[in-house]
């Protein structure tokens, strides 16, 4: 998100307070435009993983834009519904077996089996119906243990080994295995992405029916100035070659399926947050900066020791190494962990902050609105605000009123 100035962190602490999410439009359009140009071949669709933001506002932007949604869940089901997506542009592909799935097909949506038991219970429901299957290659990655979701680590999808036990169900219920999906974590390497995708093939070559296959999510994008974002035109070009000499020797031109979420989201958001205090441990010690966000807004360093940009928009004074913590009476609300340890202290050289100083966390735009420990210790939920390509702040969601903390206790 480029980032927002003095005056434009002021307007939105002057109109909405802080914290406040801040999302920017011509950012996140641009985000989508690149991934809508992966050079796929033989048809592409492009679907959001809604769970990164879930955000109405962002939700429409993706519709006007012509993105499908990949769905975790049914309650996400009902809110892409809800932002105007028709019902086959949604695929609900989730952990949990779904107890609405009866309406969810009558609706339309379409349905990704992610265990042999999801798959045994779509098929007594929907004999003689095509289905999805999500499949695990046997292939994981990711920045850390805990965003890896592929390898015999990781619970999601169905076991490579088991593809004979998905075909007799298949054949049992009448099914018809016309997509195949994989999705092995996030990380920027293009051979990783070469490797899943001819796996994902292997699979697709015993299963006649196939005719789309889904690569699934996890294109890494870059937070901090250092860290590498996923090149698509590289990955694309490993993807395509892949799905082309799939084609030369089976015959089948297989239409293409990605489904980002962070790559969409993360850089087209921030948070504008205040010092609210500033303390030290002596000499030989820390110097806190205690910020009004932390991990009720950007839960992520505290979980995974991740890293977010964060800039001090103060007038002046010394630059130190600052650790930036948040407001919670909890230890691990620490907003500047060393990468990859959220258990460890990595302090920032920045401007050092003053009370009241405004202070801009960047990256917030994916798993940072949608994952957040809300009302840990009652802090309501921060607003949402879109910020349009005219710099106008446009409200996206309110910020939740402390009544509404407790109006479901009875």
């Amino acid at each position: 998100m480029p980032a927002l100035t003095k005056q434009q962190a002021a307007e939105v602490r002057e109109r909405f307070g802080t914290p406040s999410y801040v999302y920017d439009r011509e950012a996140l359009e641009a985000a989508a435009r690149r991934a809508l140009a992966f050079p796929a071949p033989f048809g592409f669709t492009l679907r959001y993983a809604m769970k990164a933001n879930p955000s109405h506002g962002v939700l429409t932007l993706f519709r006007e834009l012509g993105l499908h949604i990949d769905a975790s869940s049914d309650h996400e089901v009902e809110r892409a519904l809800r932002a105007g997506f028709a019902p086959a542009a949604i695929q609900l592909t989730s952990q949990m077996p779904s107890p609405r799935l009866p309406e969810h097909l009558a609706r339309g949506v379409l349905y990704n089996a992610c265990s042999l038991h999801q798959l045994e219970s779509y098929g007594r429901l929907a004999r003689g119906r095509e289905v999805s299957v999500r499949m695990n290659p046997g292939l994981g990655t990711g920045s850390t243990k805990r965003t890896n979701t592929g390898g015999p680590a990781s619970s999601f999808g169905i076991w490579h080994e088991y593809l004979g036990e998905v075909q007799t169900i298949a054949e049992r219920h009448d099914l018809r295995i016309t997509r195949l999906h994989s999705h092995v974590g996030s990380g920027t390497d293009p051979e990783v992405w070469k490797r899943c995708t001819r796996m994902t093939l292997d699979l697709a070559a015993k299963l006649p029916d196939v005719q789309r296959i889904n690569l699934g999510g996890g294109f890494k994008v870059g937070r901090m100035p250092d860290e590498p974002s996923t090149d698509l035109v590289d990955v694309g070009a490993h993807v395509r070659a892949e799905l082309t000499a799939f084609r030369d020797r089976d015959g089948r031109a297989l239409h293409l399926e990605i489904e980002p979420g962070t790559y969409l989201v993360a850089n087209g958001g921030s948070v504008v947050a205040t010092c609210v205090d500033v303390v030290d441990t002596g000499r030989d010690g820390y110097v806190f900066a205690k910020l009004d966000t932390g991990m009720p807004e950007v839960t992520r360093p505290s979980l995974y020791g991740a890293q977010h940009p964060i800039e001090v928009l103060g007038d002046g004074g010394e630059e130190a190494d600052v650790v930036f913590v948040g407001p919670c009476c909890e230890s691990g609300d620490i907003l500047t962990p060393a990468p990859g340890d959220p258990e460890a202290l990595a302090p920032r050289r920045v401007r050092r902050p003053r009370i009241g100083d405004l202070v801009v966390v960047g990256g917030a735009g994916a798993y940072c609105a949608a994952m957040s420990t809300i009302n840990y210790n009652s802090y309501p939920q921060a607003p949402e605000i879109m910020r349009e390509p005219d710099g106008t702040l446009r409200l996206l969601r309110r910020r939740q009123r402390l009544e509404q903390v407790w109006e479901n206790e009875v």
